[in-house]
């Protein structure tokens, strides 16, 4: 049985590769549709992407440029001259009989991507390099036959490669995550896991700690999900941790993840790569770029994740608020931009405070309400009016919250102040009406004991006196004004 004691022997070494599909209209080589959701099996493909003889590629600019995006969001640097390789290896699913790819000069080159960990650490992922190339088809097994859609093949993809420098499931998880928000953020994918715009290749192995030599790796192949990186990779390291303590040997293969079962199992002895006979593409012309072209198609990327977290730390956010802005941004992405809202007043630091602590709090969870649907109202005029009127003590912070809710669901934005005026859920800040309530609290016998004790010091009754203030004015009167006259009249 595996303990922790045994498992701490143990080094668990982690590299990934990661296909990302990227966001053209058209496939990597020909004019066929690149969104193959929901279509009929080989309904948008075209005689280059079956391969027929006399069809010659054209390479996709788009799929190119967006390249030279990914390799800004992986601080990596763009190759002045790449060029395409085949990759000549068996593909049922692919009909030409190989894959062209980018072997011996890729268009990304060498990066790195930092994570940050819930416990405050930090981990710098090297990134090899990255580059183009064709998706394959899809084969669907049916007993003693098999079924082939083509409508995956030919869709661009980079594939994104990085060095073995992660050590946990925890910190594999969090660079799938980031590499997520690297290419969602910079326009690079459309990021939808469930049809697979990202996939995870996980290599996984363990090593006693202070070898100077890696263990014998095995990939875990296609994962679409972070959670089933994270434990695909624990799985890994704790079954070859198993095999090692017995004085087995474990081989280098592919590996498939069964998430219902949630452990792994073999598919294949892994290939070498002179197994798969790479040779030059004659077809298809060298890609080359300028340093000015380069400069200004990088120039289009965003603000990109940690540039988002430096921004939003400095506002005073902590973790977990910073990364449910984040996740929310991509999973409503097309729906509000919610760091947009925040960007307006990105140079009011309380202002731009306010936001984002309202948008986690107040509106993430809202859209998260399945009964809730946003609309094209102006959500960055509603919130910044809030803002406004509760900065001028008319409107307290749980009827701030009642005001927000109403309106964020309403086809057109009305006028926020008007409204929340006729609904009676302005704060009254009348110092002469205030006093007249406070004073009829105070000569309340239930509230007695609270004055006394007040008197006699204990300032945290303070908070039960203005409660039955707020009580008899119907949660309209202003908070602190009330607790200020309480204190004048009893101290």
């Amino acid at each position: 049985m595996l303990t922790d004691e045994i498992l701490a022997k143990y080094e668990m070494t982690v590299g990934i590769e990661c296909h990302v599909q990227l966001a053209t209209e058209t496939k990597l080589f020909s004019g066929a549709d690149n969104d193959a959701r929901d279509k009929s099996p080989n309904s948008v493909i075209s005689p280059i992407d079956y391969g027929l003889p006399g069809m010659l590629p054209v390479l996709n600019r788009k799929a190119v440029d967006l390249a030279i995006k990914a390799g800004k969001a992986l601080n990596s640097s763009i190759a002045r001259i790449s060029r395409f390789d085949r990759k000549h290896y068996f593909y049922p699913d692919l009909p030409k009989g190989y894959q062209t790819t980018q072997m011996y000069q890729p268009i990304i080159g060498p990066g790195v991507v930092n994570i940050s960990l819930e416990d405050g650490k930090s981990v710098d992922v090297r990134i090899h390099h990255a580059h183009l190339e064709e998706d394959a088809g899809k084969l669907t097994h049916n007993g003693n036959y098999s079924l082939v859609d083509l409508n995956r093949a030919g869709t661009p993809l980079i594939e994104i490669v990085s060095e073995p420098d992660i050590h946990s499931a925890v910190a594999a998880k969090a660079y799938a995550t980031e590499l997520y928000h690297l290419m969602t953020y910079s326009g690079v994918t459309n990021g939808d896991l469930y049809h697979g715009n990202m996939r995870f290749d996980v290599n996984v192995s363990a090593a006693l700690n202070g070898s100077t030599e890696l263990g014998t790796r095995s990939e875990v192949k296609n994962l679409n999900s972070f959670r089933s990186v994270e434990r695909a990779a624990e799985y890994e390291f704790r079954r070859q941790v198993e095999m090692l303590e017995k004085g087995e040997k474990v081989v280098q293969e592919t590996r498939g993840w069964d998430d219902a079962k949630q452990k792994t199992s073999s598919q294949r002895s892994k290939e070498e790569a002179q197994d798969y006979r790479y040779m030059p593409d004659a077809d298809i012309p060298p890609i080359v770029l300028t340093d000015e072209e380069i400069t200004r198609i990088q120039l289009e990327v965003p603000r990109l994740p940690n540039e988002w977290r430096m921004i939003l730390r400095k506002l005073g956010l902590d973790y977990l608020q910073i990364e449910t802005l984040l996740y929310a941004e991509n999973d409503y992405r097309g729906i509000i931009d919610i760091l947009g809202l925040i960007e307006k007043v990105i140079d009011d630091p309380k202002k731009s405070k306010f936001i984002a602590n309202w948008n986690v709090n107040a509106l993430i969870p809202l859209l998260r309400e399945e009964s809730f649907t946003p609309t094209n109202i102006d959500y960055f005029v509603l919130e910044s009016t809030i803002y406004d009127l509760l900065e001028q003590n008319k409107l307290s912070s749980t009827n701030a919250k009642l005001v927000f809710r109403e309106l964020a669901g309403l086809a057109e934005l009305p006028d926020v102040e008007k409204y929340a005026t006729d609904k009676g859920y302005m704060q009254v800040s009348d110092e002469g009406a205030i006093i007249a309530i406070v004073e009829e609290v105070l000569a309340d016998p239930a509230s007695a004991k609270a004055v006394e004790d007040l008197k006699n010091g204990n300032e945290k009754v303070i908070g039960f006196l203005v409660g039955q203030v707020m009580k008899k004015s119907q949660g309209k009167a202003n908070p602190g004004m009330a607790q200020k006259l309480i204190k004048e009249r009893v101290l």
